[in-house]
């Protein structure tokens, strides 16, 4: 089992530092680290994705001791949605080009760049479904692949803010 923390943290050189740091310092295992601003720019959100022998708990009490971090939630067990987004450049001839569109197809994929001899495709979806696609592709030629790694979001009106979790006025 997986488990996925969220984090709010000051938008500050060195908070990232400090995170990877307290994963090193404590022996965890990080499978995916995600940073990117927020609607208000003196925060970031962090998604981090934990391999399953790593305790939840003990990286946000961990967490809360770092003086950027504003805020942590525990989202493995909410309702939410993950996403992770893959570029993968794959080795093309005339006999095999029909062959990665046509998977492009099946897995919603999209074609970013081609040349005579390579196509770059986007895929964009939750591990499971990158994963299969790059089975698929491997046999025909893998160059080169790079990915995002995850970021959630919990599903519906509950909302990640410096104060925790809430619902918006009017929200049922």
């Amino acid at each position: 089992m997986k488990y996925t923390v969220v984090a709010l943290v000051e938008n500050k050189p060195g908070v990232l530092n400090r995170v990877a740091s307290l994963f090193r310092r404590r022996n965890y295992n990080i499978d995916s680290l995600t940073v990117g601003r927020t609607q208000d720019s003196d925060v970031s959100r962090m998604t981090i994705v934990m391999d399953e022998g790593t305790d939840p708990t003990k990286v946000e009490q961990n967490l809360y001791k770092l003086v950027n971090v504003i805020q942590v939630e525990n989202v493995t067990d909410t309702p939410n949605v993950t996403r992770d987004l893959a570029l993968i450049k794959v080795r093309v001839d005339s006999t095999t080009r029909g062959e990665v569109i046509q998977l492009c197809d099946v897995f919603r994929a999209r074609v970013l760049d081609a040349t005579p001899e390579t196509l770059i495709i986007e895929v964009t979806g939750d591990e499971q479904k990158i994963e299969s696609m790059v089975e698929m592709l491997r046999p025909i030629g893998i160059l080169e692949m790079v990915r995002t790694g995850a970021v959630t979001m919990s599903r519906g009106e509950r909302i990640l803010r410096k104060n925790g979790f809430f619902r918006p006025e009017g929200a049922m």
